[in-house]
């Protein structure tokens, strides 16, 4: 193992799976150069801009056909990753993806053969440590992705390991974290000490360890609201136009798009006489407004007062503490378009809802000749544009109406061209971003991302625990105490009862020198050789093996002493020259049936012996018989005086040397129709019981099969 350890995530996202890299010093190196301050530090996670990459469209659009999605897909992502971390590495590398609200948005049967299929390409197309795909591979809940995105952005702004730094007052020193994508948005945030104790069994407890072994632990509330992401709120924003207006009209007035901008119900842009359904954009911002808050529905039954959107449970927010920032569509929209044409990067209610308003009452014509001279940057495209005056109204009405940020610079600002809080923001670093919400992208030029948080609660699961204390395990769960039931392990060995999946590719297991299941390969592939060559000589060169080296292992013994069994005598089917006997119980009769042996040369041998006391079935033991190797089988009637006799179903090779009963009494016959009326006697009026062996044509054993119990 190196200085540096790696590790992958992939944000599976509704529009597109992006793949994030990140490196952190390996504990053992970590504490050596720790200073007595950084060893009460989580780990260092390191990342650069390049080693991240994303890639559309969305797992979720492989819904129908999920065999594509690792070809399609997956192949450039995972080669993108193979490229940073070193090839020496790539096995100690775990490897996660993380799939959010597009595949929540899948029935179950849609994500499980989309998820066997990511894990099934990933083990074959890399050797990135993959031991669970229940763990590394899944559809994580908002509220997990929204805790993962709460650690990320407090990790960066460094409230976790310098909070005397951060101190908002109340004893409060941590982020509130708003994240906002296409099709789900999050709140994450620790309530003020009055709110965590009223809603303590609302909250979710997050353990962490530092590089020295001891563990800091966070009470947050989070909560997820599916369909609440830009591109759902859009969608349903279109059928509340649809309901308003009617299904029989073909153009749809849409206050959200630029006046002369016309588009399919979906947003693809139509030139003007094309027919179909369309939306007709009228550029009327405030009526934009008014029609999207109705999408908060705020209205909704509460059944745990208070509620935020959707009649969803959240505690009271202390905005004097809590100090929230927005990532993902929270920055793109309020900074992309309205903020890259002005020196000033500020995010103030007046400002923005200005420019907005300047931005969405221009003429579609007007907006494309801007778009052409790059009027607002090289990322806004006529798509960006067509979008974003719906969703500069849903930012505000979530933010606003919806979560109830305080509306900054609201009071002390007069127009757009007055930037309200351009010295607050100047000093946002040095303040700690006191600010009621701050939209943001990078900290300290990280990307804030919520794959940060959860590679970072896994590179501190693995520092290992003081060994002289009992430490419960990093991860999360309900705000018990100990380990409740839903508590979430980041990684496979620290589950209690790890699950036994293959860590490795099965060569790995066989060949790797690390391995404790390893077997040299020249004596795996000298067996395999021989293995193959014993089965592909035929029977008779193995039976001359078998015989060669049964022999070699036979002791001599004493003439009158029982026969020693060979070697391998009666323990391998395909060597032995004995056939295993088997008998036939009839349901009507009380004749006792058994298969023994018969002579070679076509005639039978009866034996006439002392009977069985009862009429119990019994097996007798093969005899041996001449070169042939095989034993044909004979029936054993039980007769009325007590006797017994045997007729044999096939002919061997030659006659039987020594055919004796245990009395020493022998009868031979030369058929079986002069052997029928003495073995079946007056009870069977001369009629036999079963058909006579079929005259053998040549010199080859017959196959006998086992007979079934009637």
């Amino acid at each position: 193992m190196g200085k540096w350890r790696y590790g992958v995530v992939l944000d599976a996202g509704s529009s597109g799976t992006r793949a994030h890299v990140y490196r952190w010093l390996d504990n053992a190196v970590a504490r050596k150069e720790a200073d007595a301050t950084s060893l009460k530090s989580l780990p260092q996670i390191v990342t650069k801009s390049d080693w991240t990459k994303k890639i559309h469209p969305g797992v979720s659009t492989f819904a129908d056909k999920p065999e594509q999605v690792g070809q399609d897909h997956l192949a450039e992502l995972l080669q993108h990753a193979l490229d940073i971390v070193p090839k020496n590495a790539v096995d100690e590398t775990p490897i996660f993806l993380l799939a959010t609200a597009g595949m929540r948005l899948l029935n179950d049967v849609q994500q499980s053969l989309l998820l066997e299929q990511t894990c099934s390409y990933i083990r074959a197309n890399s050797d990135f440590q993959l031991p669970d795909c229940d763990l590394h591979i899944q559809v994580i809940p908002g509220v997990t992705e929204g805790l993962y995105g709460w650690i990320a952005t407090n990790y960066l702004m460094g409230s976790f390991d310098m909070p005397g730094k951060h101190d908002h007052g109340k004893g409060h020193h941590t982020y509130g974290f708003l994240d906002m994508g296409g099709a789900s948005a999050q709140i994450a945030f620790a309530p003020n000490a009055t709110e965590a104790e009223k809603h303590a069994n609302d909250l979710k407890l997050l353990r962490l360890r530092n590089i020295d072994g001891s563990v800091q632990e966070h009470k947050v509330f989070v909560t997820s609201w599916l369909e609440f992401g830009v591109r759902e709120a859009r969608k349903r924003f279109v059928k509340a136009l649809e309901l308003a207006i009617g299904t029989d009209v073909m153009e749809y007035p849409d206050p959200c798009l630029p006046a002369g901008l016309r588009t399919t119900l979906n947003g693809k842009v139509l030139p003007p006489s094309s027919p179909g359904p369309s939306l007709v954009g009228t550029g009327r911002f405030d009526e934009c407004l008014g029609i999207s808050y109705t999408l908060l529905d705020k209205d909704a039954p509460c059944a745990d007062e208070p509620c935020l959107l959707h009649g969803m449970h959240t505690p009271a927010i202390d905005f004097d503490v809590n100090h929230f920032i927005g990532i993902s569509e929270y920055w793109h929209t309020t900074h992309e378009i309205f903020e890259m044409g002005h020196k000033d990067k500020a995010y103030d209610f007046n400002t923005y809802q200005s420019r907005v308003k300047e931005f969405c009452s221009q003429s579609w014509d007007a907006i494309e000749d801007g778009i052409e001279q790059h009027k607002w940057g090289k990322k806004v495209d006529w798509e960006a544009a067509s979008e974003v005056c719906f969703k500069a109204s849903w930012i505000i009405n979530v933010l606003h109406d919806g979560i109830g940020i305080p509306r900054v610079g609201l009071e002390n600002t007069t127009g757009s061209g007055h930037n309200g809080t351009k010295e607050v923001l100047s000093h946002a670093g040095e303040k700690g971003y006191l600010d009621a919400f701050q939209a943001v992208n990078k900290i300290d030029s990280t990307e804030v991302s919520w794959t940060l948080g959860k590679i970072l609660l896994y590179a501190s699961s693995q520092v290992p625990a003081p060994v002289a204390e009992e430490v419960l395990p990093v991860g999360f769960g309900s705000n018990v105490d100990g380990i409740p039931s839903d508590f979430q392990y980041p990684s496979v060995d620290l589950l209690p009862h790890p699950i036994e999946t293959p860590s490795e590719h099965w060569h790995d297991t066989l060949f790797r020198g690390e391995s404790p299941r390893r077997i040299p390969g020249i004596f795996l592939f000298v067996f395999i050789v021989v293995l193959a060559g014993f089965f592909l000589c035929g029977r008779n060169r193995r039976l001359r093996a078998y015989h060669k080296v049964n022999r070699l292992f036979r002791r001599p013994t004493h003439p009158t002493y029982p026969k020693r069994r060979g070697f391998l005598g009666g323990k391998l089917p395909f060597l032995s020259r004995n056939t295993p006997s088997y008998e036939r119980v009839l349901e009507d009769g009380s004749h006792d049936f058994e298969l023994g042996s018969a002579d070679s040369d076509g005639s039978e041998i009866v034996e006439a012996g002392r009977a069985s006391e009862d009429d119990s079935v019994s097996i007798s033991q093969p005899k041996r018989t001449s070169s042939w190797g095989s034993t044909t089988p004979t029936l054993k009637f039980g007769l009325e005086n007590g006797s017994s006799a045997s007729i044999g179903l096939g002919i061997s090779a030659g006659p039987v040397s020594n055919a004796m009963d245990r009395a020493g009494l022998v009868v031979r016959t030369e058929s079986r129709d002069h052997l029928a009326p003495i073995a079946l006697g007056p009870t069977t009026n001369g009629r036999r019981s079963r058909a006579g062996s079929p005259t053998r044509s040549h010199h080859k054993s017959p196959i006998m099969t086992p007979l079934a119990d009637d």
